[in-house]
């Protein structure tokens, strides 16, 4: 197992700088059969000549990033990464990863996952997580026939990648097959320390009825070269017999340390790290799950609170969430050979 390292101080790490120029940035809307409905998402990506500079991502929670729209891109081949964001979450959501890879010079596509998507959720349709790859599938064909994007993009060096929910998509489209008895089972141990696990007993489903053939089924995408999923979940359970199919080079990340790492992706605890002795794992800290989300403003926490929201901006004493990300902007960057 390459061990990045066990424990990195992050606050030596220096934030990201602020004089990078702006990446080209375009919003995209894809026809999903498989949903029924159109996929939004957006393209992140090094641009050639300057567009319209605005700010995504941003609101009175979280701060933006500058992008530049439509403007052109840079010559040349790029890394492509298809970027999957967490339960609840928003093709936004990542926006300061997207931004940071676009800025090395990867071409970054991230979409919408109907039915796991802030504002557009199913507690039952959610569970059927092998229609997130289906969706990274679908963009990754639109953007390999694209007659403008696919020029540019190097297929020896295409990524999937993701958080949390995104993470687990990240590492089925790379080959790693679910186990629905395990999720149950972590359900079943864990459910007091698993607001997911919470939700879906409340909600009287039945984890163990879950269809077992499609939960196990391979979703490999034979294109993806390589693998990142940060505090990915889903991982408990299994056995070196689910990763058989998964691609070599997978990268881990794992946020906080001790009480600060959530259960449902502790990569450790489950015993995932341990079936990939190949994979290079990154643990960072001090940090929290909710680490990897963007930028919080002065006050969001305040905000967060009054409005009956999780604490998503409270992150553990010492820790800097502009260092988190830093950290793992450099770490994919390198395993894209930027």
């Amino acid at each position: 197992m390459r061990v990045v390292s066990l424990l990195i101080t992050l606050s030596l790490i220096p934030a990201l700088a602020a004089e990078a120029d702006p990446v080209g940035y375009r919003t995209l809307s894809v026809p999903a059969p498989h949903h029924g409905r159109m996929l939004q998402g957006a393209v992140w990506y090094p641009a050639d000549q300057p567009g319209h500079e605005v700010v995504v991502a941003g609101n009175a929670v979280f701060f933006g990033v500058t992008v530049s729209e439509n403007a052109s891109m840079a010559d040349g081949k790029h890394p492509l990464v298809m970027l999957s964001h967490g339960l609840g979450g928003h093709f936004r959501s990542l926006a300061w990863l997207a931004s940071g890879l676009a800025e090395r010079g990867a071409v970054v596509i991230a979409v919408n996952h109907p039915n796991s998507t802030w504002g557009d959720f199913d507690l039952v349709a959610m569970l059927d997580h092998w229609t997130r790859v289906q969706d990274l599938v679908l963009l990754l064909d639109w953007t390999l026939a694209d007659p403008e994007f696919a020029p540019h993009v190097d297929p020896d060096r295409i990524m999937a990648a993701g958080f949390s929910y995104g993470g687990w998509t990240a590492l089925s489209m790379g080959g790693l097959r679910g186990d629905p008895g395990g999720f149950a089972a972590f359900c079943q141990e864990h459910r007091d320390r698993s607001t997911v696990c919470q939700d879906l007993a409340r909600a009287g489903i039945d984890l163990a009825a879950l269809p077992a053939q499609a939960w196990a089924a391979s979703q490999k995408d034979d294109r993806i070269m390589r693998v990142a999923a940060i505090d990915p979940a889903l991982t408990w359970g299994l056995d070196r017999g689910h990763a058989t199919d998964l691609v070599g080079d997978v990268t881990l990340v794992g946020l906080g340390q001790g009480d600060h790492r959530l259960a449902g992706t502790d990569f450790d605890a489950s015993g995932f790290a341990g079936l990939l002795p190949d994979a290079t794992i990154v643990r960072l800290a001090p940090a929290s799950h909710f680490s990897a989300l963007a930028l919080c403003r002065p006050g969001a926490e305040m905000i967060l609170e009054a409005e009956g929201e999780d604490p998503v901006c409270t992150d553990p004493e010492g820790a800097d969430r502009a260092s988190v990300h830093a950290a793992i902007i450099d770490r994919l960057a390198a395993d894209l050979d930027l």
